[in-house]
């Protein structure tokens, strides 16, 4: 493998010399909506697809607003054909892709009987194969030029499902299998083209309000809440350095999955008891809000949700473990050096004990020494 390859899969993403172009899905609302944005404040060149054409709208002049450069396309990622034919005109307009983003999704939160098939299979065909087709036409692109990256929007639910959300839980397991899948591909082909997966937490999106439910109450995320826009950090942060196969954010998201991996039978009992409350409010569900599983909720009325949902009260504005995670690496190495240090220091007082210890002994052999010099030469006959 080439030096040159290596260097490109350790830094950013964008063209020497040039903008990066960036292609965000789901862009016109939630974490793609904020990560578009993010994109846009340090300059970048982003496509924006959705399915709304007013929110899409709305979130290109966030774009431009920033600083960035915004084309904004209805698009919806269910169709392989429209997805491609997005990325023909993007690359046509803007200039070769560097990073594809997949975020968007669609879900239904309701007990696995009261799922209709046609719902489940809608869902899926747009949060998963709407990965699946994103990818494939990021693919089809990159591998030629041997060079992009693709960032998968996960979550904490695409290891460890939760009732209520089998539709989105299994979406999310397959995009896992998918990705995991292809990473092991490029690894055979020794392609310079990346892909890596960021595991989100409970985020306060607007999906909340427009989701299909069949729940008594208003449904939410699961606690902790954090704000997108820690969404997006974090998925800059991986397009940049994509070389990790997966990034964890929030102390939850780490619990969680670590729960799953050594207590797993304990989750589902823990889930079973808290699940249900867990993910709904007290409030009851208004039934005239608008559903987005088969239009996009701002296509009967002008309307932008825009990144945020309605619980920013209790939503964390930052993760302190992700930021840990960034810098775990300076981190390491500092922990490291103050551990070569105390060691140092402990072991120069030892020395310094220990040499202690030996001088007292000296000075008390040369004490008895003179004593007993002292004692013989009295004992001499003198003259």
């Amino acid at each position: 493998m080439s030096g040159g390859r290596r260097a490109r899969r350790g830094g950013r993403s964008g063209r020497a010399g040039g903008t990066e172009v960036v292609v965000v899905t789901g862009a016109s609302g939630g974490v793609g909506r904020a990560t578009a944005r993010a994109f846009g404040a340090r300059g970048s060149t982003v496509a924006l697809l959705a399915r709304g054409e007013y929110a899409l709208e709305r979130a290109a002049e966030e774009v431009r607003e920033a600083g960035g450069r915004a084309l904004p396309l209805v698009v919806d990622v269910s169709d392989p054909a429209a997805v491609d034919a997005a990325a023909d005109r993007i690359e046509e307009e803007l200039g070769p892709i560097d990073v594809w983003v997949n975020a968007a999704f669609s879900t239904v939160f309701a007990p696995v009987p009261e799922i209709r098939p046609e719902e489940l299979r809608r869902a899926t065909e747009v949060t998963y194969f709407g990965f699946v087709h994103g990818t494939q036409a990021a693919l089809r692109r990159m591998t030629p030029r041997d060079r992009g990256t693709i960032v998968q929007v996960g979550s904490a639910l695409a290891h460890r499902s939760v009732p209520l959300q089998a539709v989105y839980c299994g979406a999310k397991h397959a995009i896992q299998g998918f990705t995991e899948s292809l990473r092991c591909e490029l690894l055979h082909d020794r392609s310079g083209v990346r892909v890596t997966v960021v595991q989100m937490p409970g985020l306060n999106t607007p999906q909340f309000s427009w989701v299909l439910t069949r729940l008594p109450r208003h449904p939410r995320p699961v606690a902790p809440v954090y704000q997108p826009e820690v969404a997006a950090e974090a998925v800059l942060y991986a397009a940049d350095h994509p070389g990790r196969r997966e990034y964890w954010v929030g102390g939850s998201t780490v619990a969680t999955l670590l729960g799953q991996k050594f207590a797993p039978g304990l989750l589902d009992r823990y889930l079973a008891r808290t699940g249900y409350d867990g993910q709904q409010t007290d409030q009851p569900v208004d039934p005239s809000r608008p559903v987005n599983l088969w239009k996009p909720p701002d296509d009967t009325a002008p309307a932008d949700y825009g990144a945020h949902g309605v619980f920013d009260d209790e939503a964390h504005p930052r993760s302190a473990q992700f930021w840990l995670s960034r810098h775990r690496r300076p981190l390491a190495l500092a922990a490291a050096a103050t551990g070569t240090v105390a060691a140092a220091v402990a072991d120069g007082l030892r020395r310094r004990s220990r040499g202690g210890r030996a001088a007292a002994s000296l000075r008390r052999t040369e004490r008895s020494g003179r004593r007993a010099w002292t004692t013989a030469r009295a004992g001499l006959p003198h003259g």
